[in-house]
């Protein structure tokens, strides 16, 4: 995963610009913010280039600084990685099963 230089996040869009270490910047839309343990992480979802063909999921670190604005950091421990991205999958199971539930309720 690249260093985050300059993020910008857009509430109303939910829209987040990362600058990588090339000096290219790509757009992202958010997924979803979620705790695991004391922090909390982004998912963001690439919006065009190669990494958005191949579906990647970004993970960061994620945090508000005292004047509300969004702070991305790199996850760089191996471990929290691994937990971070099993929370963000069970997220996943977790909506899809909702939906799931949902359109068979709707159908009934």
């Amino acid at each position: 995963m690249s260093d985050l230089e300059n993020q910008n996040l857009d509430e109303e869009e939910a829209i987040v610009t990362l600058e990588l270490d090339d000096g290219e910047t790509l757009d992202c839309a958010v997924l979803t913010i979620f705790p695991v343990g004391d922090n909390d992480y982004i998912a963001l979802l690439p919006l065009d280039g190669q990494a958005a063909e191949d579906g990647e999921i970004y993970l960061y670190r994620y945090s508000e600084t005292p004047d509300g604005e969004p702070e991305l950091g790199n996850i760089e421990d191996d471990d929290e990685y691994d937990a971070v991205s099993d929370a963000f999958d069970e997220l996943l199971d977790s909506q899809e099963y909702d939906e799931l539930v949902s359109e068979e309720d709707i159908e009934e």
